[in-house]
């Protein structure tokens, strides 16, 4: 009788260890949407995937277990999201992951289903193991239209154009550092399009590297890319900078965009162009007298100067302080040169320049002389060399 019980009980303890841990599919639902699909996307197009899990089990472990999301590049926007609701009544457990998915080829792709491993408890508070699967998904995705220079699908986009001062209240030799951010929800870092080249036809542009950064979001991650560039007027006063501009394709409005950044002047402030400095302890030309500079010239320079006005020229004071200037000015580049003082010889070329009005040579050399200054690659360059073909040109 007693073994006959024991064996009663030997068969029956399995189905009721079996009823402690049965689980009703109810209480524990693992379901996988995308965001509205409505309009098929195009390759490339950001898709919002959410994985939300609703539990009324008590949950010891967990691990979500996603699947090959072959054809896709993806992100996972933040960390799990656990949080309690109501149902029916009923305090209930959630659990939401938000991904954003980027299909890299056209066709018909699919997303596997997620598994949810969990540890539960039963009745005796013994754990045991149990999975959650939700269902499998299709998508179609369309070809990623033609376009000329880049693809870039991108919800929204933002661009600031910042300078480190005022591009056009710039000091003598001042150069300005232009930075570009583009910011696009989105888009992954590498989908935003290069870095483009700044032109300008009289402006140094020495470009720097980009950064790309991004930010996850529950709307999409954010990517943002900083364009830097720092420029010099090459020929003051004053230099233009070309535009900017990409296309882009709106996946709101459903349609293709152009983002332009307008053209931008810099300059030198007219405030910073005061009239070339004397040397020390010299008075300026314009402010002697007229009739200390004849003085000065026939002491200085008595027949050469009576030789001059013979001939029959006419001269006035003006005159003779814009020619001593310049004569002040080829001493101080001569000295420069045989220095090898490379801001002198700029200062003193450029107010030169100035004075003796526009020539293509010479602007030329001026050129070769900041390149000579602000460029690392430059080497090789003679200030005595630059100094004599400079000369040539007044």
């Amino acid at each position: 009788m007693v073994k006959r019980a024991i064996l009663i009980l030997l068969l029956l303890w399995p189905a009721c260890a079996f009823s402690q841990r049965a689980v009703d599919p109810a209480d524990l639902v693992l379901t996988v949407t995308l965001e509205d699909t409505s309009t098929a996307p195009f390759q490339n197009e950001m898709v919002l995937l959410t994985i939300h899990g609703v539990y009324r089990r008590h949950i010891t472990l967990e691990k979500l277990e996603q699947p090959d999301l072959d054809g896709f590049n993806w992100m996972q926007l933040g960390e799990d999201h656990w949080y309690e609701s109501q149902l029916n009544g009923k305090t209930v457990k959630n659990m939401r992951r938000r991904m954003a998915l980027f299909p890299d080829r056209a066709g018909k792709l699919k997303v596997g289903p997620f598994t949810h491993h969990l540890t539960l408890l039963d009745e005796n508070d013994n754990w045991f193991e149990y999975q959650v699967q939700s269902d499998p998904l299709d998508l179609e995705v369309r070809p990623a239209p033609a376009v000329d220079d880049w693809w870039f699908p991108v919800r929204h986009l933002e661009i600031t154009d910042r300078w480190s001062n005022a591009p056009d209240q710039l000091a003598e030799g001042e150069g300005v550092l232009r930075v570009i951010a583009v910011s696009a929800l989105g888009v992954s870092p590498d989908m935003i399009p290069p870095m483009p080249e700044l032109h300008s036809p009289s402006a140094h542009i020495f470009a720097h590297p980009e950064k790309r950064l991004v930010d996850l979001t529950p709307h999409g991650p954010v990517a943002i890319a900083y364009w830097r560039w720092t420029i010099k007027p090459r020929n003051p006063p004053s230099a233009i900078l070309e535009p900017i501009e990409f296309s882009y394709f709106d996946t709101v409005a459903r349609q293709m965009r152009t983002a332009k950044i307008s053209a931008q002047r810099i300059a030198i402030s007219e405030a910073d162009m005061p009239p070339p400095r004397p040397e020390e302890n010299v008075a300026e030309p314009a402010k002697l007298r007229a009739g200390a500079l004849w003085a000065g010239l026939i002491g200085a320079f008595g027949i050469g100067l009576v030789g001059i006005v013979g001939t029959g020229h006419v001269f006035s004071a003006d005159r003779v302080s814009h020619w001593l200037a310049i004569r002040r000015l080829k001493s101080a580049l001569r000295k420069a040169a045989r220095q090898s003082d490379m801001a002198g010889l700029r200062q003193a070329g450029h107010a030169l320049h100035s004075m003796a009005g526009p020539d293509q040579a010479r602007q030329g050399l001026l050129a070769e002389l900041d390149t000579a200054i602000y460029s690392a690659e430059s080497h090789g360059f003679d200030p005595k060399a630059f100094q004599r073909r400079f000369n040539a040109t007044l």
